[in-house]
This record gives structure tokens, sequence and C-alpha cells, in this order.
């Protein structure tokens, strides 16, 4: 018993280590978010506004100068950053519903298919997720270079382009997620539901796709969040569209300034109040399922009119 005490001593303080060495990063850059110029940038300024300084005149940033605010104004207010903001947050969102709904699809075609028939597609969803992003990339570009030559109606390189990339992956990504669950759960209550005389579709309906949501949310948020910070790929097939990781990286190479820290705050933020949101849906889902045994039962029977 000591023996086993110390070691779940051990594996608590190495996933404390793991996790200060994950999330102090983020808490330093939400911390600096509210860090003002320098004392020697501010030296000789006339103005009111601290953050209206370029970014050559602001000073050393990565030391507290001290407390202000403003940078959350300058940044929601940039020309540049909060457009790649919102063009990066609608590609998200639309790769991560389109995504979503094929791979809950494919996850469903393949977990019936034949293991002869299944193993090619299989290969396909891996090689996705295997390969280098940066062929994908290379591949992509000239894929949609020559389809384009030869299908004038397709899209040039630019908003669709990034989409159907991170389309591409994705999907790969969520079939997986979704897959699992459904392999994990069974299919007990789905015999159950045909034995009563159920239909595929309200089987699907009332007894699939809800024990399949968590897997079908998880599946959309991570699609979103990678869609979201990828940079290699949209790098490639962008055309004159600008993401938010494009455009950060070309503001690095001539100097960045506070107003980047205080846009990811918000951004973060945002992702965890809509994270704890989607938690305490999921949760509340569960529990009426838990306090209601019957429930299952009570579904099956109102599909052939109990």
């Amino acid at each position: 018993m000591p023996r086993v005490s110390r070691a779940k001593a051990g594996f608590s303080v190495w996933a404390g280590v793991v996790f200060v060495f994950l999330y102090l990063p983020i808490a330093v850059m939400a911390l600096f978010a509210f860090n003002k110029p320098s004392e020697a940038a501010l030296v000789g300024f006339q103005g009111t506004d601290w953050c209206a300084l370029p970014p050559d005149k602001i000073g050393n940033v990565s030391v507290w100068n001290g407390f202000t605010t403003c940078w959350f104004s300058a940044g929601l207010h940039d020309p540049s950053y909060v457009p790649a903001i919102i063009t990066s947050a609608e590609i998200a969102a639309l790769a991560a519903i389109i995504a979503t709904c094929l791979g809950l699809c494919a996850a469903l075609a393949l977990a019936r298919m034949k293991t002869k028939i299944r193993a090619p597609f299989d290969v396909l969803v891996y090689l996705t997720l295997v390969v280098p992003e940066i062929v994908v990339a290379v591949a992509s570009l000239i894929f949609f270079v020559q389809l384009r030559n030869h299908v004038p109606f397709f899209p040039q390189l630019g908003f669709w382009t990034i989409l159907i990339g991170q389309v591409v992956f994705n999907a790969s990504l969520a079939m997986l997620v979704i897959r699992a669950r459904f392999v994990g759960m069974g299919d007990t209550l789905e015999e159950a539901a045909y034995d009563l005389g159920s239909g595929p579709v309200s089987t699907f309906r009332q007894v699939t796709f809800p024990r399949l949501m968590p897997a079908i949310v998880a599946s959309a948020l991570l699609s979103f969040t990678f869609s979201f910070d990828d940079y290699v790929l949209p790098a490639f097939t962008n055309g004159t569209t600008n993401t938010w990781p494009i455009v950060l990286y070309s503001a690095v190479r001539f100097g960045i300034t506070p107003a980047v820290n205080a846009l990811a705050t918000i951004m973060l933020a945002l992702t965890a109040v809509a994270v704890i949101a989607v938690a305490l849906v999921l949760r509340r889902s569960r529990s009426r399922t838990t306090s209601a045994p019957d429930a299952v039962g009570s579904s099956l029977g109102g599909m052939i009119g109990f």
C-alpha cells in the first residue's frame, strides 16, 4: 500500500508539472495583454492613447511595465487583425459543420462494412492524418490550380479552397472520433428498436443519434480548433484571403504589439465559455438519462405507438 500511495503521489505531481507547463504560457499571455509600453517609449509621448504607438516604438513589452486595458480596444479596432479573425472563424465554423456531417456518415457506413471493403477506406483516412501537412498543402495547391484550369466554374484560390482543404483533413478526424464512440456503444438498443417495429430513420433519430451526441460535439469542437489555428494548408491555398494565423505570422516578422495578446485573451475567454456551456448541456442530458431509467424503453415504445 505505501508503494501504491507513493506511485499515486508521484503521478499527481507529474500531472501537476505537465499542466503548469501547458497552461503557464497561456496565463502569461493573458497577463501581458494588460501591459503598457515601456517607460522609455513613453518619454516624449504627447498623446493620451499609449496603445496608438507603432510596434517599433513600444519598446520592450516582455517586461512588466504597468497595467492598462487599452490594448483590447486597439486590437478590436485594428483593420488587419479583426477581419482575419472573422475570416478564420467563418472557415472554421463551416469546416466543422461539413466535416462533422461527413465524418458521421462515414463512421456509420464504415462500422457496418465488411473488413475487405472497409480496409481501403481506412487506409485513406489514416493517410490523411499521417501524411505531413506540408505534403498535403503542396498537393492541394497543385490540384486546385489544375482543377481551375480544366473546370472554369471551380473557385480560384481563396476562401473556398481553404475551406475544402480543411474539410478533407477534419472529416477524417471526425470520422475516427465518432466511429470509436459508435463501435464502443454496441448495437443492442438498435436491435431492440428494430424488434419493436422501428424503421432505420426513427432508430437513428431517437436511439443512435442521441447516444452519439457527445462524440459529435467533440468532433465539431476539434474540427473548429484545428481549422481555426492552422497555418500551413491555408498558406498554400489562400490566394489573397488572409486568415488569422497568416496575418499573425506576418505581424511577428515586423514587430508585434500586446494587442495580439488582448485578442488571444478574448478568444480564449470565448472558447472557455463555449466549452463550459457545451459541457453543462451534455452533463444535463446525461443526468436526465440517468434519472429516468425507463427513458429508453419509453422512447422505443413511442416509435410503435405504445
